[in-house]
């Protein structure tokens, strides 16, 4: 039988409760700050620039060709400054608009890794991680010849939102814990 990096036995899916890898995974993690919205009216349709978007609760954000009620997997697209920075560099490129991700929010300072299987808070919403956002074939024509590949790895995440409320740039993205509720496990 082999074993992790910490002596642990591997299961399908995720660590064995209490074991090192999943105490690692359930420790600190610092919060990020919201930097960019962006709504897409219509597929194909350019990317509408916001301050402020509200998120409904099982539909999406009000505005965003995802939001219905079908509670889908995809009601919002997250990505990272710091994923956007590999993309450029990956491209030769100093920098890459937001819009031409075509995500949802732009957050900076938490890996987004950190919130997978996870819930957490943007401003007043509380979104749920549902899983990776993967590059289209659209990112070439976004982002020129090997824009595909150059956000493979790199595209964000997806999430429901499970409490509607206001998203404000600027605002803390918090990682909540299920238990206890007394702020452990979050980083001044």
């Amino acid at each position: 039988m082999s074993r992790d990096l910490f002596g642990e036995v591997p299961r399908a899916g995720s660590p064995a409760p209490g074991s090192m890898l999943a105490r690692l995974i359930d420790g600190p993690v610092a919060p990020g700050r919201l930097v960019w919205i962006g709504l897409r009216p219509a597929r194909r349709a350019p990317m509408r620039v916001v301050e402020t978007a509200l998120a409904e609760e099982g539909q999406g954000l009000v505005g965003d060709r995802f939001s219905s009620s079908r509670n889908g997997a995809r009601q919002v697209t997250i990505a990272s400054a710091e994923q956007l920075q590999a993309i450029a560099g990956y491209l030769s490129r100093t920098e890459v608009a937001p819009e031409r991700l075509r995500r949802n929010l732009l957050v900076e300072g938490i890996n987004l890794s950190a919130l997978r299987n996870r819930r957490f808070r943007v401003g007043d919403a509380v979104l749920e991680w549902s899983g990776d956002c993967h590059p289209c074939s659209r990112m070439e024509e976004e982002l020129g010849p090997g824009g595909y590949n150059a956000v493979r790895g790199h595209g964000g995440i997806t999430a429901r939102v499970l409490e509607g409320g206001t998203i404000r740039r600027g605002d803390a993205v918090l990682r909540l814990l299920d238990a206890p509720p007394d702020g452990a496990g979050v980083l001044p």
